[in-house]
């Protein structure tokens, strides 16, 4: 099965300011490379049709380093004149889209999920909308996900003294289809106003992996990413 790939890689970064600041957040070096490398080389490129990067903060410079193709597979960029939130920066790939169905990465998260497993399971679910979750210890920087038989069925927020938890990973499988859960706004945030209100007419399904999960946004865990990917 063909699939498109959205990567959001137009975020600011202002938690990781004091550590980069001179290139977007995707293109901060990991290990010696950009981290958005990282993120494209574990792609099943084999079944790409294309990788969509929705782009804004200097994204010059995203452009300049991959042109317009990746190891033969097309790269196409939606550009933000100004930030639209990640609802906003998804609406406007979607755009672009030409798969039946795609993935959608956050440009600063590493979530190394088997994608064959994700999109079967996204396939079988019937769901527009299928999330890539991590089972981790004391997720209380993040909300929780509770999961009934492959469906989502409520998110938690932030709440202390949990020991352990599912949290979104901040990957999806989706469907052509998902645009007809957007909200007509221009700008607006996609776990708010798409995953929350959706959730409750089961449209949301979820896939747990054992992968390696870290978010470089944060000071410590950019620095924590410099070992892990060496």
């Amino acid at each position: 099965m063909s699939i498109d790939i959205i990567i959001l890689a137009g975020g600011l970064g202002t938690r990781l300011a004091s550590v980069v600041s001179d290139v977007p957040k995707p293109m901060a070096p990991v290990a010696g490379k950009p981290f958005l490398d990282h993120l494209l080389c574990k792609l099943p490129l084999q079944n790409v049709n294309q990788i969509i990067l929705a782009v804004g903060y200097k994204y010059e410079k995203i452009k300049e380093y991959y042109g317009h193709q990746y190891q033969n597979v097309p790269i196409i960029y939606s550009i933000e004149k100004e930030p639209l939130g990640t609802g906003g920066g998804i609406a406007l790939a979607l755009d672009k889209m030409t798969a039946e169905h795609g993935v959608i990465l956050n440009g600063d998260t590493y979530f190394d999920v088997n994608y064959e497993e994700l999109l079967e399971v996204h396939r079988n679910s019937n769901c527009p909308i299928t999330l890539a979750l991590k089972q981790i210890e004391f997720p209380d920087r993040y909300g929780t996900v509770l999961l009934d038989n492959s469906k989502i069925v409520r998110f938690q927020e932030k709440v202390l003294g949990i020991k352990t938890g599912l949290i979104n990973g901040g990957v999806y499988a989706i469907s052509a289809t998902i645009k007809e859960l957007l909200p007509a706004a221009t700008k607006f945030s996609f776990e708010k106003e798409v995953l929350e209100i959706n959730v409750e007419k089961g449209f949301l399904a979820g896939y747990i992996s054992k992968g390696l999960f870290i978010d470089i946004g944060i000071p410590t865990d950019y620095e924590r990413a410099q070992t892990l990917f060496v």
